[in-house]
């Protein structure tokens, strides 16, 4: 069982202007595209430094998540702040998930140079800052693939389960057709 933590950082969700689509895409796409069991453990929290920092601890520290997904306030607006609260309370950051994310996102915008994504370690726990679009989460998730379905750049979730098993978390396994989880040798169960 791998435990996930999901949060949506919006003002505009948390305070009911409109719904929240990152979630429930979230966990549309995790079922999908993860053979082993999960749990998930999704908050929608307003785009505030401090909150931030306190809900992903809590995610990790308290709660014992393997992997945090966080949608949303990754630009360079004033108010997003995700990455900058992530930096705050990692160990270690892992910035090839950032630059995946940004030339991923380029295939499709050329805004995608304004990301801040990154990918970051607290504790055992691997946080992930995606976009805040359902599309988008997806296709940085997946990757570009032709018309045919073949892989033309990876997504970033080609890297999870193995990244999740060097922090010495569960063995992951996900659906090929989907995202087939990239390991450099064969896995000790």
């Amino acid at each position: 069982m791998i435990k996930i933590g999901l949060v949506s950082v919006s003002d505009r969700a948390f305070n009911g202007v409109y719904e929240d689509e990152g979630i429930p895409s979230l966990i549309t796409w995790l079922t999908k595209t993860l053979k082993t069991p999960f749990e998930t453990l999704p908050r929608i929290i307003p785009d505030e430094q401090p909150l931030i920092e306190q809900t992903l601890c809590d995610l990790v520290d308290k709660l014992h998540c393997d992997l945090i997904l966080t949608t949303g306030g990754t630009g360079p607006a004033l108010r997003d702040v995700t990455p900058d609260a992530t930096i705050a309370i990692a160990d270690r950051i892992l910035p090839g998930f950032g630059e995946q994310m940004r030339q991923i996102s380029l295939h499709f915008v050329p805004t995608a140079i304004l990301s801040r994504q990154i990918g970051a370690v607290r504790n055992k726990c691997l946080i992930l800052n995606l976009p805040g679009r359902p599309k988008s989460i997806q296709e940085t998730l997946e990757g570009v693939k032709d018309n045919a379905g073949n892989v033309i750049v990876n997504g970033i979730f080609a890297s999870v389960p193995y990244c999740i098993e060097l922090l010495e978390g569960p063995y992951i396994e996900t659906y090929e057709h989907v995202v087939k989880a990239f390991r450099p040798h064969k896995p000790v169960k």
